[in-house]
């Protein structure tokens, strides 16, 4: 049964605070607004309500000050933090607060709804140890809704030890993630290590990972530390998780399950005082399915999940990645570059395949190969040469012409589609679909948004996606 409330909004957008406020007092809340720091504590010293909900960016201040400050003083008071400086930081600091969630601009009334209905059933959250720290020293950039969820998980693990399995495509960053939650957490001080599976001989990967005494195998001429022990107090990233051989999965998992080991050839029981990380470009399910992958250990690895979007899957945050690898490239030394408007969005249209990785390198490469300070569109696609999309929307290259070319490529592999009729319905469910496809990952698959960018009501984009087969 839900449960209704007393309600406190504070933003300075009048819009923002009417719109919530309807929807609040639709769901049966008494809702009251604030649109200052000071309003809201007057209104908090008459009588505190059952949530707040608060802004960050505010004319008199900033909104998690306060949220410390209230969260301090009524620990069972529920805040529930929005914002539009959709950053990392911004994350990690409301969880640092003691704040009940956090809720990226622009958000989904529902969500909203969602959380005051969990806030009022569960009260606040707990209050972190504070950490300082800039965006521009955290290793994740991006703005977009897919990234979003990635920063909501790691600002909850990271005053934590549970085992994260990051997964991902090839270049996404999974490493980024596990130093974030490194860097942010309590660890910070002790040693990241980093341990690729697939880099290391199979024979070789136990003495690795515990260690080695003197004469346990040919060639071991001294005692060797494993990444177990150097790792101690700190965080151990097991990276490509998914190439490792069963018998030092064995040997892993026993490991997860008491926290001890020993070394190889060794006797001496050593405590494994680490917080383990693990990522895969793999589907550890269907390894799992396939006997290459011990269930038990799946499970040990996978507590807390993060699933890491393709670049593709986060398209408005390729200039904001785009400009600051073109800036880490001239702090390396390299010539300074700037992308003009059209070279920005040829490389939006584009589907990295490598992902993030891929897009890096490909700033270096114009940083270093590119005449003129400002890099066009034409530098773009000469750079990216023939991995440009087969029918792009961009530039010179238009959508008549793409469509022409299909017309041409169907009359060599099947003359008889220009004659039966079907060819109208072919060549608009070809465009549709990636149409579709590329509005719902541009908008972080959430239908309204997309229904919204092109002109239809959200029934209708349902009934598409069915007709076409797209699950979102």
């Amino acid at each position: 049964m839900s449960r209704t409330g007393r309600i406190l909004v504070l933003d300075d957008d009048a819009a923002i605070r009417t719109v919530v406020g309807q929807a609040l007092k639709r769901d049966g809340h008494r809702v009251l607004t604030a649109a200052t720091i000071a309003e809201a504590e007057v209104q908090l010293a008459t009588a505190l309500p059952d949530v707040l909900i608060s802004d960050v960016k505010l004319p008199d201040g900033n909104g998690l000050d306060l949220v410390e400050r209230i969260v301090l003083a009524h620990p069972g008071l529920p805040v529930i933090v929005l914002s539009a400086q959709n950053t990392l930081t911004t994350a990690v600091r409301s969880t640092e607060v003691g704040a009940f969630d956090y809720l990226p601009k622009p958000f989904d009334l529902d969500a909203l709804s969602r959380t005051v209905q969990s806030a009022l059933s569960r009260g606040s959250g707990g209050i972190a140890e504070p950490i300082e720290a800039e965006d521009r020293a955290l290793p994740l950039i991006g703005r977009s809704p897919a990234m979003q969820d990635v920063y909501r998980i790691i600002a909850r693990v990271v005053s934590n030890d549970l085992t994260v399995l990051v997964s991902g495509e090839s270049g996404t960053g999974k490493e980024l993630v596990a130093r974030a939650i490194h860097d942010l957490g309590p660890r910070r001080r002790s040693p990241f290590i980093a341990l690729n599976m697939a880099a290391i001989p199979r024979d070789l990967i136990e003495a690795e990972l515990f260690g080695h005494e003197r004469g346990a195998f040919t060639g071991a001429q001294a005692r060797s530390a494993g990444r177990f022990e150097q790792a101690a107090g700190g965080t151990l990233f097991l990276d490509e998780i998914g190439d490792m051989p069963m018998e030092a999965q064995t040997r892993l998992l026993r490991v997860l399950q008491s926290g001890e080991f020993t070394t190889v050839g060794g006797a001496r029981t050593i405590r494994a005082d680490v917080r383990i990380v693990a990522a895969t470009n793999r589907e550890l399910a269907q390894l799992v399915a396939g006997g290459q992958f011990r269930e038990d250990l799946f499970y040990r690895l996978n507590v807390v999940p993060v699933m890491l979007p393709a670049l593709r899957a986060r398209r408005q945050d390729v200039a904001l990645l785009a400009r600051h690898f073109l800036d880490r490239a001239a702090e390396d030394g390299l010539p300074r570059k700037q992308l003009d408007t059209d070279a920005i969005a040829v490389l939006e249209a584009y589907d990295w395949p490598g992902n993030v990785r891929e897009l890096e390198n490909m700033m270096r490469r114009v940083a270093v190969l590119a005449r003129d300070e400002r890099i066009d569109a034409d530098e773009v696609r000469a750079t990216l040469g023939g991995a440009m999309p087969s029918v792009a929307l961009v530039g010179d290259i238009g959508i008549d012409a793409a469509i022409r070319a299909r017309i041409d490529r169907l009359a060599i592999e099947e003359p008889a589609a220009l004659d039966d009729g079907t060819l109208y319905d072919r060549i608009i469910a070809e465009v549709e679909r990636p149409l579709i496809e590329a509005l719902l990952a541009r908008h972080g698959q959430n239908q309204v948004r997309t229904a919204r960018a092109l002109g239809i009501n959200r029934n209708t984009l349902r009934k598409r996606l069915d007709v076409l087969g797209i699950d979102p």
